[in-house]
């Protein structure tokens, strides 16, 4: 009898200690599901087309999004893509290209219904590019003499900014997503420390300007 009762006793203590790490487990995985929400992948379709249209196809900017939902509220965020640009003026040619990259955080202000899988965005970046460019046929202006145009080949260049984002993201079907920004750029870099000529074009941020405004509209995928 002993030995059954010694038997029951085991067995139930197995069981209690299984339900209890069972228990744990569950309540683990509740918590981090409540914590991480998916992650999103985006790809930009308006710049590509809007660049090409507006320089005539002199502009190629091309841009991929990944973002991470946390407490229903926060986004983290990496925008990194590619940009090319070329024009001629005065019977002198531009040619530049390089990648960019952003990081940032965007904050949900949907506030009555965190958990919908739409979002009201708004956030901060801090974005930088780093490209090479060639300025050739460049011509010099005298007053006294005739000047032959100049090559400036072989260029490298870095710049940095700041920009203010406002946007939104719905869910069209399970998973699939679309969305749209508008943004406020300022730029950090203004000056070359070694005298030479800037490109006009930077890849992520736009015409070179002390201040400038973008747009994107995306297509996108949640996992």
């Amino acid at each position: 009898m002993r030995k059954y009762l010694l038997f029951i006793v085991c067995l139930s203590a197995v069981a209690l200690s299984a339900t209890a790490q069972t228990y744990e487990e569950e309540k683990k995985q509740q918590k981090d599901s409540a914590i991480y929400q998916g992650t999103y992948l985006k790809l930009d379709l308006f710049n590509p087309v809007f660049e090409a249209a507006r320089s005539k196809g002199g502009i190629q900017d091309y841009e991929l999004c990944i973002n991470v939902r946390l407490k229903q509220r926060f986004y983290p965020t990496l925008e990194l893509g590619y940009a090319q640009a070329q024009d001629s003026a005065d019977g002198g040619h531009y040619d530049g290209r390089g990648g960019f990259l952003r990081a940032g955080l965007d904050f949900n202000g949907l506030r009555k219904h965190p958990e919908s899988p739409h979002a009201l965005l708004v956030g901060l970046r801090i974005g930088t590019s780093y490209q090479g460019y060639n300025l050739t046929g460049v011509i010099q202006n005298s007053s006294y003499w005739e000047m032959p145009p100049v090559d400036y080949t072989h260029l490298r260049h870095a710049d940095a900014w700041g920009e203010v984002v406002i946007g939104c993201q719905v869910q069209i079907a399970k998973g699939f997503h679309m969305g749209w920004d508008a943004r406020f750029k300022l730029l950090f870099t203004r000056n070359d420390k070694n005298g030479g000529p800037l490109p006009y074009y930077i890849p992520g941020y736009g015409y070179r300007s002390d201040t400038n405004w973008g747009f994107h509209y995306y297509i996108g995928w949640k996992f």
